[in-house]
């Protein structure tokens, strides 16, 4: 996928999070956004992801050589981030078959495939809102990374995550992000952007 951001600013109230944003994601692009906590990562990924509208200037996706319907582009988009919650009163398996009816998975995985890779294959049936924080975040990496999308946003993806954690997601990324478009937001370690061969820092856009 390529994302056009022409002319961007965000602004909530009279704060200003970024502005005059003129940039190009190009397919198969892989870019670090870099800044510290409340510098507006999490805002611009969300921007660019189509789920904020910029309060002026234009995001524009397109795929496969055309442009992509602004109503249409969440089905082409996967983010994993702190903020999103999962269907915790759900199974594990219910939760990723939800997750697969909205958006589908590589290869057409089914659940138990999914489970697997996360590490969570002998917790089918237990209730999400039981797991620990790092398993919910396996989980969330988990639906991201190999959902069926050509845009993969991760914000701050080592949340929550401890050594094995961290190098599992490593292993997750190599395996499964192909040549898809990725966004990675991280103010903290490079394990987070070791896939990312670009880098922008938030503050060259701040007014």
């Amino acid at each position: 996928m390529i994302v056009t951001l022409a002319n961007v600013a965000k602004r909530f109230g009279r704060e200003t999070v970024f502005a005059d944003v003129d940039l190009v994601l190009g397919s198969g692009a892989r870019v670090a956004v870099g800044g510290p906590n409340g510098s507006g990562k999490s805002t611009f990924l969300q921007v660019v992801a189509g789920a904020l509208t910029p309060t002026t200037g234009t995001v524009q996706h397109a795929l496969g050589g055309a442009p992509l319907d602004p109503e249409a582009v969440y089905r082409h988009v996967a983010i994993a981030a702190p903020y999103l919650n999962l269907y915790e009163e759900l199974s594990l398996r219910e939760a990723i078959a939800v997750q697969a009816r909205f958006k589908p998975f590589q290869r057409g995985m089914r659940p138990e495939e999914v489970a697997r890779i996360a590490y969570l294959d002998a917790h089918l049936g237990k209730p999400v809102r039981n797991f620990s924080s790092g398993m919910k975040q396996r989980l969330k990496l988990a639906l991201a990374v190999l959902s069926d999308a050509p845009l993969l946003l991760l914000d701050e993806p080592a949340s929550n995550l401890d050594a094995a954690g961290i190098a599992w997601y490593r292993d997750l990324l190599e395996g499964h992000l192909g040549g898809r478009t990725l966004l990675v937001a991280s103010n903290r370690h490079a394990d987070e952007t070791f896939a990312c061969t670009e880098a922008v820092d938030i503050a060259r856009w701040k007014p």
